[in-house]
């Protein structure tokens, strides 16, 4: 609005939208517009929110356009470490854009940019466009954590990210007063100032010295930093968080249903500290199963607008480090009043659903509650009572509920659902930090059973939300882009599979279950999901590809996630006549925000597991004495051998240099190696055992050898 009132938003997009539209700059649009002199700042303010948005573009001289008309697009571009980069666009439908090294500017891996489209030549037959970034409109971040090094002449810093591809050359001393003054070796944390030419190395101010690179908890410290984590909570939040009591009190039961007397059990891994998720089956008769989910009812504590709130959205949820957990919420409620310990009462919001005998979901019920666990399992102790035959009332209910959750399992990969599970690896650490062991955790019937009952409550929460038309946060996963399941296909051909179209929900599912439990399950997975978009959070009921599902968010695990935080307050009030002030807009904001979160919070996560892996090899090399892995080929190229190891999720190379016992020829055509005079072949999907024999700790690459010889695919194992 200016200060007249007026509204012109929508006067410049119709102007610009008109036929015959010449580019104009600010003065020549205000006279277009005949806008008052008083109304230049509102003019100017308008303009940036609508470039921010993406709805305009600015161009030469500083004129303005509709994006489309000049092949200009707005989205986040993702940088990889050779330097070129992908824009994932912000506009539905649209592909992602590829931008060559020499054409990503100035931009930085996260950076938003618009980029133009080229239209010199059109874009290789299953390939996307290309582009070149012409402007930056929102660094992703304004500080990087690096080494410091030193030449002769200058200081610079080599960033720990690889997809940041130019060092950052730095003051000694720095102009900014600091506790230590830095050395070379240290990890430091550099702010950048503006780069405004790709031909220059960008520059930067050392602002935090982390200490000596190879000190304890530096590496953690440095994800912490590169990552902008919160270390700390500030002080209203824990003044907050002070006045609320540490056990439930009598006056919060009013109006709760009493299921204290109900036979509810905890499963949660080994090291968990916070419950947030609690569950009961009871079989009735021959007619089926009730099951009932109790989620922590953490909206009592954390009230709508309070300091705990504003930093629980900030942070939008808990980060976990393998040395460490970053809570969304304090301990004092995370790991306290809102935890699900067993033998103590604790405030809930109950989803009660009642299954016939085919497993089909016959009513649903909802009700905040009071529960007292009856006991809280490890998915180790739950694996070994399914395991066994049930000794005890525990047992007894566990195996009743694993044949619920068997049956809504089979149903679920029957109504189209993907089975894109594979194991996850705990890194272990010592006393001093230091990797000692990679346990590889399988996603088995514990795992499952708790997964089946945490989907149906989600399905069950979103289907009510939406049928009340309440405004929520959804978690949803968009179709995939027909051309990425076509280059996927690729991908699956070069490992001799038979594949028809994969963006045929059958054939998919056909084609995932005929790699189960083969060598290259895990790669060929991995690939999959990088074909697949990302899911995200919306204020809209846009479905999840994955799980085959119309109606899906979020609801079990309000203690780590702020968007079940959002959808526990909107279901408590949906019986309310005057509707929560949440609105729509305020909805889509929060789940933007949580999304990017996620997204900071799972690199952050991924970054420090790869942090520590390397640590782990190079610890064997440092001690010379290096473990033998199983390993599977994922591809061949002229320079050597790519291998999984599937047991600790880790990608290497074996170049072809290390392959002394003979001259190998690259075949191109049949992705295989093959010895000139004794004809040993090495294929995609060949079995092999291999040591590490190198660590690239800034390259992040791990060079490993062979052990022994392979067990060729074509005798190891049939189609």
């Amino acid at each position: 609005m200016t200060q007249t009132g007026r509204n012109i938003k929508p006067e410049i997009l119709a102007l610009l939208g008109q036929r015959d539209y010449r580019p104009l700059d600010k003065i020549e649009m205000a006279r277009k517009l005949k806008l008052g002199s008083n109304e230049s700042v509102a003019l100017r303010k308008t303009l940036r929110e609508l470039e921010h948005s993406g709805e305009i573009a600015r161009i030469r001289k500083n004129r303005y356009v509709l994006p489309a008309e000049a092949d200009l697009v707005t989205g986040t571009i993702s940088i990889h470490q050779v330097g070129y980069g992908f824009l994932n666009t912000e506009t539905p439908g649209q592909p992602d854009v590829f931008v060559a090294p020499e054409n990503t500017g100035t931009a930085m891996h996260g950076d938003r940019v618009v980029v133009r489209i080229s239209r010199d030549k059109p874009p290789p037959r299953g390939k996307g466009p290309e582009g070149r970034v012409i402007r930056i409109l929102e660094r992703a971040r304004d500080t990087t954590v690096g080494t410091l090094q030193h030449t002769r002449n200058f200081y610079y810093v080599v960033p720990d990210d690889p997809r940041f591809v130019h060092n950052v050359y730095v003051q000694i001393p720095p102009r900014i007063k600091l506790t230590k003054a830095p050395v070379p070796g240290d990890k430091v944390v550099v702010r950048l100032e503006p780069w405004e030419s790709r031909h220059v190395n960008p520059e930067g101010e050392i602002i935090e010295v982390l200490g000596p690179a190879s000190a304890p908890g530096v590496d953690m410290l440095s994800i912490i930093r590169k990552y902008d984590l919160p270390t700390e909570f500030p002080k209203d939040v824990i003044d907050e968080v002070n006045q609320i009591p540490k056990r439930v009190e009598a006056g919060t039961l009013e109006g709760r249903e009493d299921l204290r007397t109900k036979f509810i059990v905890t499963i949660d891994p080994d090291d968990a500290r916070d419950f947030d998720d609690a569950v009961d089956v009871e079989k009735i008769d021959d007619q089926g199963w009730r099951l009932g989910v109790h989620i922590a009812d953490v909206a009592t504590y954390v009230q709508p607008g309070s300091a705990l709130d504003r930093e629980a959205r900030r942070r939008g949820n808990s980060v976990y480090l393998p040395d460490r957990v970053i809570p969304m919420l304090p301990e004092q409620l995370s790991n306290g009043v809102c935890s699900l310990n067993p033998g103590v009462d604790r405030l809930t919001h109950s989803v009660f659903i009642q299954f016939d005998k085919n497993g089909r979901a016959k009513n649903t019920r909802f009700a905040r509650s009071v529960i007292r666990s009856a006991h809280r399992l490890t998915y180790k102790q739950a694996y070994a009572i399914l395991q066994s035959p049930a000794k005890d009332e525990l047992g007894e209910r566990l195996h009743g509920a694993w044949k619920l959750a068997s049956l809504l399992r089979r149903k679920r990969f029957e109504h189209g659902s993907l089975d894109l599970d594979f194991p996850e690896v705990k890194v272990l650490l010592d006393a001093a930090g230091k990797p000692v062991k990679m346990e590889r955790i399988e996603n088995d019937e514990s795992h499952q059973l708790v997964e089946e009952f945490m989907l149906a409550a989600n399905e069950a929460v979103a289907q009510e939300m939406r049928h009340r038309e309440i405004p929520t946060v959804y978690r949803i996963h968009e179709d995939p882009d027909p051309e990425k399941l076509s280059e996927y296909r690729e991908l699956v051909l070069s490992y001799n599979y038979k594949a028809g179209d994969l963006s045929k929900r059958p054939e998919l599912q056909r084609f995932l279950a005929s790699t189960r439990g083969k060598p290259e399950e895990q790669a060929l997975k991995i690939g999959l999901l990088k074909s697949l978009k990302r899911a995200r959070y919306s204020p809209e009921p846009l479905g999840h590809y994955g799980l085959a599902k119309s109606n899906y968010l979020h609801f079990t695990s309000p203690i780590r996630r702020y968007a079940d935080l959002v959808v526990h307050r909107g279901l408590a009030e949906r019986n309310e006549k005057r509707r929560s002030r949440t609105d729509m807009s305020r909805i889509a904001s929060i789940a933007e925000h949580i999304s990017n979160t996620e997204r900071n919070a799972a690199e952050a996560e991924m970054d420090a597991v790869r942090m520590k892996k390397l640590e782990f090899f190079q610890l064997q090399l440092d001690t010379r004495n290096p473990q033998v892995f199983r390993a599977v080929i994922a591809d061949v190229r002229n320079y050597g051998l790519v291998v999984e190891l599937p047991d600790i999720l880790t990608t290497g190379l074996i170049h072809v240099s290390s392959l002394a016992d003979d001259f190998y020829v690259f075949e191109s055509a049949q992705h295989r190696l093959i010895g000139r005079r004794s004809r040993k072949r090495f294929t995609i999907g060949d079995e092999i055992r291999v040591f590490v024999s190198r660590v690239d700790l800034f390259k992040r690459q791990i060079d490993f050898a062979l052990a022994d010889t392979p067990r060729n695919k074509s005798r190891s194992r049939a189609r």
